[in-house]
């Protein structure tokens, strides 16, 4: 081992003394992002696009400038929800995201590609150096809360990005079925290892309201999220409905126009982190 310089980030060494923060990747000069929470799930398929879009115009609505790094490189959905059509444009240093119509920030894959239906046909590590590019290549304009839409699961890319982000909490997002207990806890203990807050779960797809009698009908039956989340020491802060209004918005490319406020108990957690500030200076 050569003599340590205790400059971790050029040391490839695993020693005591290297601080976890060592890896984190450096914003664009002139970028400012004061927190970021990750929206993730043990599996596919459980809405983390639909709450992390939503999410950030609950937060946007409040008054908070945010934006959203879409990190699901091979099945991005966040600028169809927004409806973005335009193509990220650069200046030959950075990048520069996509605004929507109310101002959130976003960038995603497919704001580059010629064809948003070209798939991407790119290899794990490719993957997860492209997701630390959206950080440290793209000019974030003073974001308050910036929101990582994750893939599934717990391969390269979750680990690139906790590895190369400085992400202050996460939102674990669960849908009711019974599967939802091994669901919650690979995504718990992802982050736990990462050593990531936990801000709590969010049930999806919880219910559907009867349009004649308005009584909240269970389809997958009896929820399995509180208990999950109770065994974990975890807050349910959100129990979604199944919208067929939602999802006309999302195919609209209107999210921003969704009414319901189901996601208030997440907004509140999320407004509770702590202060940090990272800028590219």
């Amino acid at each position: 081992m050569s003599e340590c310089n205790h400059d971790c980030g050029s040391c490839s060494e695993n020693c005591d003394e290297r601080t976890p923060g060592s890896m984190l990747a450096k914003l664009a000069e002139g970028s400012r992002v004061k927190k970021v929470i990750g929206v993730i799930s043990g599996k596919g398929g459980v809405g983390k696009s639909m709450v992390t879009s939503q999410l950030a115009v609950t937060m946007q609505r409040r008054g908070h400038r945010t934006a959203i790094l879409d990190a699901d490189i091979t099945g991005p959905s966040i600028p169809k929800a927004f409806g973005l059509k335009d193509h990220a444009d650069s200046n030959g240093t950075v990048l520069f995201p996509v605004q929507t119509k109310s101002g959130i920030q976003v960038m995603s894959i497919n704001l580059l590609l010629e064809n948003e239906e070209d798939p991407v046909l790119w290899r794990g590590p490719i993957i997860g150096s492209v997701v630390t590019q959206f950080w440290t290549d793209v000019l974030w304009d003073d974001v308050d809360y910036m929101f990582v839409d994750m893939p599934p699961g717990t391969g390269d890319v979750a680990l690139s990005t906790f590895q190369s982000l400085p992400v202050d909490g996460v939102v674990i997002v669960a849908s009711p079925q019974e599967l939802v207990g091994m669901v919650v806890e690979k995504a718990v203990r992802m982050a736990e290892m990462m050593d990531v807050p936990i801000l709590g779960i969010v049930e999806n797809m919880s219910y559907i309201v009867c349009p004649d009698c308005g009584k909240k009908i269970a389809l997958f039956g009896e929820s399995r999220s509180e208990q999950a989340a109770a065994r974990h020491g975890l807050d349910l802060l959100a129990e979604m409905p199944i919208d067929p209004k939602l999802a006309s918005l999302v195919d609209e490319g209107k999210i921003e126009d969704f009414e319901g406020d189901w996601l208030s108990g997440v907004a509140d957690a999320v407004e509770q982190l702590p202060n940090k500030d990272f800028d590219g200076k």
